[in-house]
């Protein structure tokens, strides 16, 4: 049973979501550190964080056997998740790849009913349609960028997929205790990634990629990005479960591109200038995301008052 979210818990969220906009600028500036090297440090570094916290908490870590091989699984999927979003930034640049995570409202209309076993929403898969609308726009003009944003698509499944398993362990757990397993879980992903990547990469590209940091600046920018968008965004995050819906959640993590796009235009200036096109397929896809509490309030009471 969900608690009713309050005005906090609404503005905590946003700062939350606002904290994730900026992840994607600082994978660019993590450049040219490997994809998957980033995932595996920041995942590193947020293990320990959290390790200190729930020490001086005194935290007990008890969970059932069955639901600590879930919770490390679904860490698997969260590095996957970060592993393909910084990827999508390299491969495309922060504004197409934040673009694309927009979808990740799309993917929970279908995934939620599948894995929560409720009923599918005909107002959830319109809007769903409209973003599939919004993304074609983005495709049209934007063509060079095509692996980049598919990338960043798939990214926004995984995102969608574990918040929505996230929503059950939030009812029986604490959220530092479900984001320390995960994080375990994620490094791990990353560790065997990382292995992979490294181990089949060219002779020639490892003059050009990095993967183990070497700078004091990187060390500081991955400090960042395990403390604050990690142990305090992402625990937060999960804590937040308990008061919205992993749908509702997950509409309100679609406003990352505004926030991240508007950051990586201050920043990065002339690189992240994209066409009007790619503007106006994120705005339907963020129109179509923002509609959907008032859109699904009006449809809720008409159905409602329909006979029966």
């Amino acid at each position: 049973m969900q608690n009713k979210p309050s005005i906090t818990d609404y503005l905590q969220l946003h700062f939350i979501v606002l904290i994730w906009g900026f992840t994607a600028i600082l994978g660019k500036l993590l450049a040219p550190l490997d994809a998957s090297a980033v995932v595996l440090f920041r995942t590193l570094l947020a293990v320990v964080g959290m390790g200190f916290v729930l020490l001086g908490r005194r935290q007990s870590l008890l969970v059932s056997p069955t639901d600590r091989w879930r919770l490390l699984a679904t860490g698997g999927l969260i590095g996957l998740h970060w592993v393909m979003f910084f990827m999508a930034a390299r491969l495309a640049n922060v504004s197409v790849c934040l673009a694309g995570m927009a979808t990740s409202s799309l993917w929970a209309s279908v995934l939620e009913p599948l894995v929560l076993r409720r009923r599918v929403r005909t107002i959830e898969v319109i809007l769903g349609a409209v973003v599939m609308a919004g993304l074609y726009l983005i495709f049209r003009f934007e063509f060079d960028k095509v692996v980049g944003l598919l990338v960043a698509v798939f990214s926004a499944m995984l995102s969608s997929l574990f918040t929505i398993i996230n929503s059950r362990f939030t009812q029986r757990y604490n959220a530092l205790v479900i984001s320390f397993y995960e994080m375990i879980g994620a490094s791990v992903g990353a560790l065997i990634l990382w292995l992979i990547v490294r181990a089949s990469a060219p002779p020639d590209v490892n003059h050009v990629v990095q993967y183990v940091p070497d700078s004091l600046m990187q060390w500081g920018w991955l400090l960042v990005l395990s403390l604050v968008c990690t142990v305090y965004a992402y625990t937060v995050g999960v804590g937040l479960l308990r008061k919205f819906s992993p749908y509702m959640a997950v509409l309100t993590v679609n406003l990352e591109p505004v926030y991240g796009i508007l950051l990586a235009v201050l920043i990065f200036g002339d690189t992240e200038r994209m066409t009007l096109g790619f503007y106006g397929g994120t705005l339907v896809i963020l129109v179509a995301v923002l509609a959907y509490p008032f859109l699904n309030s009006r449809f809720t009471k008409t159905q409602a008052t329909l006979p029966t």
